[in-house]
């Protein structure tokens, strides 16, 4: 029982299953917004019964991602106490950071969102509307500078094996930062135009008809359909940016052994480390050198400049492609969509009953790509700085094994419990419809729907 693979497993299980709640909640909140300002613009009761609807999810989704964010915080002394040692001067502010901007906000406004609709102005609503949604977008921030900084650090100086900071303008606005930031919002973003879509698609399916279901189902299509290509765009300059500062990752995404011109894109191949080559490949010639440098004749760096100091090939390699396939069947599934809401046309079964699977579609995206960005850190994790293998804490393996097993059967059993609450909301809504409207307190409008919390 190595301590050291344990503890990697460890925590990559748990950041595998902490990342799905905060990719949820960093754009749900700004639908939600969406949601509130749309109503109040027209007075349609039909946009508060979808806010009502989604912002249970939300609450949900924040309740769990705030639980594995502690668990996960905890391993940093428990498994990886040479992290906190080498880097704690950089990374204990910026968690602090964390905390105090976003974390605080979202906690007590989501009470107001939840179940002050019918107690607090209108305006007071919208406002803990908009802070919650800014908080989420403040917590993503900190958390985004401080990986991006593990894996292009600047504004610091080592002073006996420890890290000093020097330039907190560096440390936060370091060289991948906003590309990652980017590219992690909109993975949000998407995640949830695909849920929405997902879920609504089974409402319908269920033989929900309601007004509310068609404005839920339409935001999500359309918000895909925008949000895909945008993210291509985003993507592609995250990748120029990762080809300056970690090349040795760009190179196994691509499975790229000798740096070369004309260099093809591996749509499929084995990849083998130990005999330096790939198995079985099918290829597109000079694809990798058109994406990453935009010439038919570019350079692409090889592993092969850095063996001993890349990463693992087989998992990065497949993780990227795993990521980008996920994205392409997005962008077809989501603009054949908008096409059809575009012509007025209804949406067929087939397209329904594939857009209920991929309701999960941003979270197999954003997974794919979260192992991409932290396997490809390999063998380091603080580029340059601190190896993983001299972070590890001397914790006995049966200790490690133990906790992880444990873990996992945790997280399985809230995962189902989780996306079985999921289905029980949408299909709840599916028999219940847009609800009658009723009389309102204190002198609000009579088609004033019902708070989230009766």
């Amino acid at each position: 029982m190595d301590t050291l693979i344990l503890s990697r497993i460890q925590f990559a299980a748990n950041i595998s299953f902490h990342i799905l709640f905060p990719t949820i909640t960093i754009a749900l909140g700004w639908v939600l917004l969406f949601f509130k300002l749309a109503y109040n613009r027209t007075g349609n009761v039909a946009w508060m019964q979808v806010y009502f609807t989604w912002v249970k999810v939300f609450a949900l989704t924040f309740a769990l991602g705030v639980v594995t964010g502690i668990t996960m915080t905890f391993q940093f002394g428990t498994n990886w106490p040479g992290f906190m040692e080498t880097v704690g001067n950089i990374a204990g502010p910026l968690l602090g950071y964390e905390v105090l901007t976003a974390f605080f906000l979202e906690a007590v406004f989501l009470g107001i969102m939840l179940f002050g609709f019918r107690r607090v102005s209108n305006a007071v609503h919208t406002l803990a509307t908009l802070i919650v949604a800014a908080g989420t977008v403040l917590s993503a921030f900190w958390i985004l500078v401080l990986n991006s900084w593990m894996q292009t650090p600047a504004g610091f100086e080592m002073r006996d094996g420890v890290a000093f900071a020097t330039d907190w303008w560096a440390i936060i606005f370091n060289p991948s930062f906003g590309w990652r930031l980017a590219h992690m919002l909109i993975a949000s973003g998407l995640t949830v135009a695909f849920l929405i879509a997902g879920l609504s698609a089974l409402r319908y399916l269920s033989g929900d008809r309601s007004e509310s279901l068609h404005k839920a189902l339409k935001t999500g299509i359309v918000m895909g359909a925008i949000l895909i290509p945008i993210q291509i765009l985003v993507g592609d300059q995250h990748g120029l940016n990762t080809l300056e500062h970690q090349p040795q990752k760009v190179a196994a995404m691509e499975a790229n052994w000798e740096t070369r011109a004309n260099v093809p894109l591996v749509l499929f191949a084995i990849p083998d480390e130990e005999a330096r080559t790939n198995h079985y490949e099918i290829t597109i010639p000079n694809g990798a050198s058109l994406i990453l440098r935009h010439s038919a004749d570019g350079v692409v760096p090889g592993l092969n400049d850095f063996e001993g100091e890349h990463p693992p090939v087989f998992p990065v390699f497949w993780a990227f492609r795993i990521m980008v396939g996920t994205g392409v069947l997005m962008l077809v599934v989501s603009w054949y969509g908008a096409w059809r809401l575009w012509r007025g046309r209804a949406l067929p079964k087939p397209l329904l009953y594939v857009m209920v699977p991929m309701s999960v579609a941003g979270w197999v995206a954003t997974e794919a790509g979260w192992y991409t960005t932290e396997i490809g850190r390999q063998p380091w994790l603080v580029t340059g700085v601190l190896k993983t293998a001299d972070a590890v804490g001397p914790v006995p393996g049966s200790h490690v094994a133990l906790t992880l097993a444990i873990y996992l059967i945790l997280y399985v059993v809230l995962f189902v419990v989780y996306v079985g609450v999921l289905i029980y909301l949408a299909l709840k809504a599916a028999r219940e419809g847009d609800p009658e409207p009723r009389p309102a307190l204190s002198g609000r409008a009579v088609d004033q729907p019902m708070e989230a919390g009766e």
